[in-house]
């Protein structure tokens, strides 16, 4: 995610969404700004958390997501980085 997604509680508000969905992953921040998150789960609970990322949290402003797909590595629980 770009925008103004650090220092904002992004990655502790997706962990929370994350297990509100039900779906499994991770968040972490980068050193240019932004944060990657990887999630993995139902298509359709992942849908509902690629569309919770667009926006994120209210402290935060998210400008662009950018998405590729990914092999699924059988992840169990979302974690924070």
């Amino acid at each position: 995610m770009h925008g103004s997604v650090q220092g904002v509680g992004f990655r502790w508000a997706a962990n929370a969404e994350a297990e509100r969905l039900g779906v499994a992953g991770s968040a972490r921040n980068r050193f240019d700004g932004t944060v990657e998150a990887e999630v993995e789960g139902a298509p359709d609970a992942v849908a509902a958390m690629a569309d919770w990322l667009g926006h994120g949290p209210s402290s935060a402003r998210v400008d662009r997501v950018d998405v590729d797909e990914l092999e699924p590595r059988g992840d169990t629980g979302f974690r924070i980085s």
